[in-house]
């Protein structure tokens, strides 16, 4: 796999979520029909792993707010293969689905393609959010540096403020799916 250099493009793929935000009549009073407030982005890079939820649950219950918007980034190796596209994409909506059960955001997802340190950092880049959530596998700092991580790595590299969820005891080792 070629590494993503910074100045170059990336692929990705949208994925189109159901709609979950039901339809609400217009306000009957004239004080409801003042703006809103905008809300904050907020992107939660996710995959397969139990440690991945637990920071998406995480982020759900003790940072989103109402207004808010959640970009779910997945990063992998290559759009091509739709196995692995169908079944990350039935992730995404079953955690669209969970965030606006919980905490009533609207959510988007994005699948990149390339080096999950870079093109999350490049999605930052993109996106300007108030936070980058993601999970660690609680590794000593000694194996991070040896074997590479990419909270590690986006710990140094984002721009946005980086937030890393270390895993309670109950995270688990089971996959999401």
């Amino acid at each position: 796999m070629d590494t993503l250099m910074e100045e170059e493009e990336y692929n990705w793929r949208e994925v189109v979520l159901p709609s979950l935000i039901p339809l609400v009549p217009e306000p009957e009073l004239d004080r409801e029909t003042g703006e809103r407030r905008r809300g904050r982005d907020i992107i939660i890079a996710v995959d397969h792993g139990p440690k991945s939820k637990h920071a998406f649950d995480w982020a759900i219950t003790h940072l989103c707010r109402l207004a808010d918007t959640v970009h779910l980034v997945f990063a992998i190796s290559s759009l091509n293969n739709q196995i692995v596209y169908d079944m990350t994409q039935g992730l995404m909506e079953k955690l669209a689905a969970e965030a606006f059960e919980v905490a009533m955001v609207k959510t988007k997802a994005r699948i990149v393609e390339g080096d999950a340190g870079k093109v999350i950092c490049k999605e930052a880049e993109r996106l300007k959010p108030a936070a980058v959530v993601m999970g660690t596998r609680g590794r000593s700092l000694i194996q991070s540096v040896i074997q590479g991580s990419v909270s590690e790595y986006c710990f140094h590299n984002c721009k946005t403020a980086p937030i890393i969820v270390v895993p309670g005891k109950d995270a688990g080792e089971q996959s999401v799916l």
